[in-house]
């Protein structure tokens, strides 16, 4: 499900400029069809021997002296008796009402269906005896599903914070963890993946490096960088290690980021003279390259965070100069942010006129400020109550369509926008059109929507007529893909547990969480009657439960 490659990008450009090719299934034979059709009937035959074989031996089981004991058992039985059972029953379908309700606001889903399908449906025999027609509904949801299965990608989100100067210092303020298990782990593989290669057994120090990447453990990973640095005081990747989770200020990140810039374009020229030697050579340049790259880009962070913003826009630029190939870095993204930052809003349209291109994978960074600009124009003198008299400008539909292109790309922004939602520090790594991509969008792009006056209020009028456009977003859109089904099972496992997950489109409540609840107070109710009126519910209880006996 997750995508940990930095150059995956380009992949992803298939999945949303290509629709999923629908086959036809050969037709079925006659013999298949009495194949099917005598597995479906199995149960009913089964049941009605069942009833045949009770019917011959009624007699030898005496089935109707059981039969009668049981009826006067019944009748035997006081109101008390049926306090008791309906309080009983209305406390344990309460207690599965509960258990329910949590189940689904946890997992999304029931429980009991969960059972039901997983369990068992397969010991019924209900997987064998379905034969699609070709275009059923079972196969045009397996369509849906290999379809949202390239859309449910994670991507490593291009502003991530540092760990030690930011996710940490959050964890010694408020006592919480802002990254999952999942989410470190991705980013352990990104750094096994970006930092190594098959050549570091030929350096001491890469080898101790590599093994600092496998670690779990924070401390051990920092121990085993400066075991590196004692072999090789130019060892670049350690010094990147020591910046991301040892330094507790921007500050002391950048000083570490520069001794690792000045390591690893020494490294990097070296291996540009061998790389043609060997295939392992070509191998090490690489490696070398992500390494240098990694850390000009995470300097220009740096300089973003302490004010120095033209200075960020300059290594930002010149990165994609030098490094035209690794565009899917999406450091136009960072770009982008720094620019809106320094208000230097005709810059900000010439990347996206770049980078807003129909052959390109899409996010939320680029369709919202594309939105943004466009509301930018209008946003200070728009009135509900005048467009509504008036009629919306050219320019206010414009804006308007924009902000609906957004909203449809992910619809989880504008709760974050307009702060109807609490915002938490944004994962390492984001699935786009969900929940993650929202937070690490909102974290650091609020700022620049309450800078334009009016872009909100413009935003708050508009933006639910989206869903008027598209009322069955998972099966159809409108610019963009059906939104992907499996976004709230990734971003519960992207985005911490004392964050309430955004989903869209709202599910309805299961059938047995009404049906646990119906059960819940109708035993109660009863419950109450036969406590108030017991003759009266005793008289009730005997009449629905009377059975005639049949004489032998």
């Amino acid at each position: 499900m997750a995508d940990r490659n930095y150059f995956g990008e380009a992949a992803a450009a298939a999945a949303f400029s290509s629709a999923p090719v629908r086959g036809l299934s050969p037709p079925l034979g006659w013999k298949e069809r009495l194949r099917a059709g005598l597995a479906g009937a199995g149960a009913s035959l089964w049941f009605v021997a069942g009833l045949g074989l009770l019917y011959a031996l009624r007699v030898p089981l005496r089935l109707c002296e059981h039969l009668a004991a049981v009826t006067g058992f019944l009748n035997s039985l006081t109101p008390k008796f049926y306090v008791a059972l309906t309080g009983t029953s209305s406390l344990i379908s309460g207690l599965i009402f509960i258990f329910e309700w949590w189940y689904f606001h946890k997992h999304g889903t029931s429980f009991i269906e969960q059972v039901s399908i997983n369990h068992l449906r397969p010991l019924m025999g209900g997987t064998e005896s379905s034969i699609s027609e070709p275009g059923s509904p079972s196969n045009r949801e397996c369509e849906t599903s290999r379809q949202n299965l390239s859309e449910c990608k994670v991507w490593r989100n291009p502003l991530n914070l540092f760990r030690g100067a930011e996710y940490r210092r959050y964890t010694w303020v408020t006592g919480k963890e802002p990254l999952t298990y999942y989410d470190m782990n991705l980013s352990a593989q990104d750094h096994q993946t970006f930092f190594t290669c098959d050549t570091d057994f030929l350096r001491p120090s890469d080898t101790v490096m590599q093994k600092a990447w496998r670690e779990r453990n924070p401390p051990a990973r920092i121990k085993a960088a400066y075991q590196a640095l004692e072999l090789n005081n130019d060892c670049a990747t350690a010094y990147v290690l020591l910046a991301e989770e040892e330094a507790t200020t921007i500050v002391d990140a950048e000083r570490l980021f520069k001794q690792a810039l000045k390591a690893g374009e020494t490294i990097y020229k070296r291996s540009q003279q061998c790389q043609h030697q060997s295939p392992q050579h070509e191998a090490q340049l690489r490696r070398d390259t992500n390494v240098l790259v990694y850390i000009k880009r995470r300097l220009a962070m740096c300089a973003r965070k302490l004010g120095r913003i033209r200075e960020a826009v300059k290594i930002m630029r010149d990165l994609m100069k030098e490094f035209p190939p690794l565009t899917m870095l999406n450091i136009h993204e960072n770009l982008l942010e720094s620019l809106l930052e320094l208000q230097a809003y005709a810059d900000v349209q010439a990347v996206l006129a770049k980078y807003d291109d129909i052959s390109l994978p899409k996010s939320a960074a680029i369709c919202y400020t594309a939105a943004l600009l466009k509301t930018r124009t209008v946003s200070d003198k728009f009135s509900p109550e005048t467009a509504s008299r008036r009629g919306l400008s050219t320019a206010e539909i414009s804006a308007v369509e924009a902000i609906h292109r957004a909203v449809e790309f992910n619809p989880h922004v504008p709760k974050y926008l307009l702060e109807m939602k609490s915002l938490i520090l944004p994962p390492e790594h984001i699935l786009k059109r969900g929940d993650s991509e929202a937070v690490a969008y909102a974290f650091f792009h609020l700022q620049h929507w309450k800078r334009i006056e009016g872009a909100l209020n413009l935003l708050q009028c508009t933006w639910e007529g989206t869903f008027r456009m598209i009322p069955y977003p998972l099966e159809k859109g409108h610019l963009f893909y059906p939104y992907p089904s499996c976004t709230e099972t990734a971003d519960r496992e992207l985005l911490p547990t004392f964050h309430h997950v955004s989903v869209y489109p709202k599910k309805e409540l299961p059938f047995f969480i009404h049906f646990t609840a119906g059960l819940c107070s109708s035993t109660a109710m009863i419950a109450l009657l036969t406590h108030q009126f017991p003759e009266i519910m005793g008289v009730f209880a005997k009449a629905v439960w009377y059975i005639p006996v049949p004489s032998v």
